[in-house]
């Protein structure tokens, strides 16, 4: 096989959902030709936003403070359950900051290291498998935790705290099972010396940029700057001072976003395919985003069905306990399994076993609240 062919087949694995929104924005495209219209398709605020966002995210993890945090409190921890509950919940609560997928690219190669150092290697697949939950659910609460939530929320015209009445009682409960998993696994508090892993932090200077980025991006969300001001504003000053950050941001992302604004705008435009998807999921939209998840992942799913119902609280709702399930339901599920399975190849049937286990067993539970609330 060529070295053209190799890199080609790389990055459709690479990027397989892009790939596809590609196509299907291309497809479309011979059905509606293209115009200027297609400019409106674009949400071009929410991917200022998007970019933003995740910009400072990629500057902080630059810079190690999310490991130093996590170094900081398992210096303090005297028993394996509390090293677990730590490892877990520091990428639930701090999800709903830094997004899903940056939580897990910190905190599960830091839970590999702190683990091996432990001797405790039997609990890799278990603690990642929560870790990767912690993060998908964790980040439901708002609006910054993951791509479909920034970009639902800005459809939606809701209010943060109307974003986090609706997501709270399930992150609650997320909470309150993952702690008593671990609880339940681990009733013998056994002790265990405190770990510290070697964590490199640059400048002050740096820490505070980030932080300062941070908050700006947070006055776009409460609606009080433009986001195509942040957006310029962050990407001149990377230019300047940090282009390796601003060469990291995930702009495979960004195109998919872009190709299924294109894909949607067109399908909005063909009235028996318009009819058909409003009348699936007319009462029906929350189980529709859960089961689409299944299959295209959560994000996707958030763009395709957005533009056929205005039941956004059951989109929201449903895209995000979509992303439990199968592991490509929610596409950060994927960073944990390739870093485990890189790592251990031996645990490749035991982490999707259970996985998928844990996860539909919790989808089950919360769908069933979601039911009776």
């Amino acid at each position: 096989m060529s070295l053209p062919v190799r890199r080609v087949l790389g990055f459709l694995r690479r990027e397989t959902v892009l790939c596809v929104a590609v196509a299907l924005a291309v497809i479309s495209a011979f059905i509606v030709p293209p115009s200027a219209a297609y400019l409106g398709y674009i949400d071009w605020e929410t991917l200022a936003l998007l970019f933003s966002l995740m910009a400072v995210m990629k500057g902080y993890q630059q810079i190690g403070i999310f490991a130093r945090l996590s170094d900081a409190l398992l210096q303090r921890v005297g028993t394996m359950r509390g090293m677990v509950m730590t490892l877990v919940f520091l990428p639930f609560f701090l999800s709903m900051v830094v997004t899903n997928d940056v939580s897990l690219i910190t905190f599960v190669p830091f839970a590999l290291v702190v683990l091996r150092m432990a001797g405790r290697e039997r609990l890799i697949v278990p603690t990642v498998i929560l870790q990767t939950i912690a993060a998908n659910l964790g980040s439901m609460l708002t609006p910054m935790g993951n791509p479909q939530n920034l970009y639902l929320y800005a459809q939606s015209g809701m209010g943060f705290g109307e974003l986090v009445a609706l997501t709270l009682p399930y992150v609650a409960v997320s909470g309150v099972v993952l702690a008593a998993v671990i609880g339940v696994g681990l009733r013998r508090p056994k002790p265990v010396r405190g770990v510290s892993v070697a964590v490199h932090i640059c400048r002050r200077r740096s820490l505070v940029g980030c932080t300062g980025g941070f908050a700006l991006c947070l006055l776009a969300i409460f609606g009080l700057v433009p986001p195509w001001a942040i957006a310029v504003l962050i990407a001149v000053t990377l230019l300047v001072v940090n282009r390796r950050v601003l060469a990291g941001v995930d702009y495979a992302l960004l195109a998919t976003f872009i190709a299924f604004f294109v894909f949607i705008g067109n399908v909005g435009n063909i009235g028996p395919f318009r009819e058909l998807l409003a009348t699936m999921l007319e009462g029906r939209v929350e189980i529709v985003s859960v089961l689409a998840s299944q299959v295209v992942s959560n994000v996707p799913a958030a763009l395709l069905l957005s533009g056929f119902t205005d039941d956004w609280a059951g989109l929201i709702v449903g895209c995000n306990l979509g992303g439990l399930g199968t592991l490509i339901a929610s596409m950060a599920s994927l960073i944990s399994y390739k870093m485990v399975v890189r790592e251990y190849p031996q645990h490749r049937g035991r982490y999707l076993l259970w996985f998928t286990v844990a996860n539909v067993a919790l989808l089950m539970l919360l769908m069933t609240i979601s039911a009776v609330w």
